[in-house]
């Protein structure tokens, strides 16, 4: 597996568009205000919606809760054409460096 870049929570913007690939309940606890929800599982089915990236040239910056999930997602969806970053530390580091999250329910995030 290529190595693929690292980019920390505090280099980028609250509203920064991330592909966030965890399960809905995770999501509803917390998430970026401008994620894009596709979980891991959904992904293959569901990629298309990535599309807005690729025309834009744009990397996506993929996070679950800490990476695990990200390792696995990242090298596929580099196959399907895309530039891919992980979000280092997954939504626990987002959380703790005190970035911006919404909930589903208006609850305060939490990131288990």
């Amino acid at each position: 597996m290529s190595q693929f870049p690292q980019v920390q929570p505090s280099d980028l913007a609250d509203d920064a568009v991330l592909l966030d690939i965890r399960e809905q309940d995770e999501w509803d606890r917390g998430h970026a205000p401008g994620a894009v929800h596709i979980p891991m599982s959904e992904l293959p089915a569901r990629v298309d919606e990535l599309a807005p990236f690729l025309e834009r040239d744009e990397t996506v910056v993929v996070t679950c809760r800490s990476g695990g999930r990200v390792a696995r997602t990242l090298p596929w969806l580099e196959q399907q054409g895309y530039e891919v970053a992980n979000l280092d530390g997954g939504m626990r580091a987002w959380h703790a460096a005190g970035k911006e999250m919404q909930t589903s329910d208006g609850s305060d995030p939490q990131v288990p």
